[in-house]
């Protein structure tokens, strides 16, 4: 392999061990699925300059480590906001679908307002290592990360960077909406409120941002709520090092079972 998440070969996408999840090792985690999406997303065409301002996924099966394709439509078409719908394929059987909202920008200075406090630079912050984990996983290889508040150990809510470390496609730099995309799926794995023997599944993750991040650094800021019908909302406040840029949102479908963080 490359050295990416996936190698592309014309039409079809071939997923790296990097792409994988722990928790389903020959599954992808769902972090590269919403990159490879968004950047379908980022293929098609606009009459205007636009950005990406949500994306939704429908994650409809595990998505397996086999080749995969990429469908992507305009639904919607216009000068101002443009609704798209993009599909993934395997072996002929839909593993995920995604619609997103294009909104037109433009130069439109505003008053001073109140923003959100900005957090401590992720160069102030020792990276974080997974303790005794071995194996090529997305969360080990592909993303560094570094810990504001909480721990991936500890139940409760976390702050933390997230940094995207290798390409999305071999040969290509990932863009900022790639980068928020690959590590927006992260909020339940952060926040989760349960110690071991529990699973947070996320069948869909939706991403809103006011505008891309800038550098290669994202924050995200995440809590889990749960109850007692097995049923949860994880939500997570996106940053980078100039203040907010959107929201990610995850549900959550609560179960007994293994624990991969030992």
């Amino acid at each position: 392999m490359s050295g990416a998440l996936f190698d592309r070969d014309g039409d079809t996408f071939l997923p790296a061990p990097e792409s994988r999840a722990r928790w389903y090792p020959d599954a992808l985690h769902g972090g590269p699925v919403a990159a490879l999406l968004a950047r379908a997303f980022e293929t098609q065409p606009s009459p205007v300059p636009m950005m990406v301002t949500r994306i939704t996924i429908d994650l409809m099966r595990p998505v397996k480590t086999v080749p995969l394709q990429v469908a992507v439509r305009a639904v919607r078409s216009g000068k101002r906001i443009q609704v798209l719908e993009a599909s993934v394929d395997a072996g002929g059987i839909e593993v995920a679908r995604a619609t997103a909202l294009r909104m037109r920008v433009v130069d439109l200075p505003v008053p001073e307002h109140p923003r959100r406090e900005l957090l401590p630079a992720p160069e102030t912050i020792a990276p974080y290592t997974m303790r005794d984990v071995e194996g090529e996983w997305f969360h080990t290889r592909a993303v560094e990360g570094r810990f504001v508040s909480g721990d991936f150990y500890d139940p409760g809510p976390a702050t933390v960077w997230m940094k995207l470390i290798l390409p999305v496609v071999a040969g290509e730099v990932p863009t900022p909406l790639q980068r928020a995309a690959a590590v927006a799926d992260f909020g339940n794995g952060l926040s989760r409120v349960l110690p071991g023997g529990w699973l947070f599944i996320n069948p869909d993750l939706s991403v809103h941002l006011s505008r891309y991040p800038a550098g290669e650094w994202v924050g995200l800021r995440s809590r889990t709520d749960i109850d007692d019908h097995g049923v949860g909302i994880a939500q997570s406040e996106l940053f980078d090092e100039g203040g907010a840029i959107g929201h990610a949102v995850q549900g959550l479908l609560v179960d007994k079972g293994a624990d991969w963080v030992e």
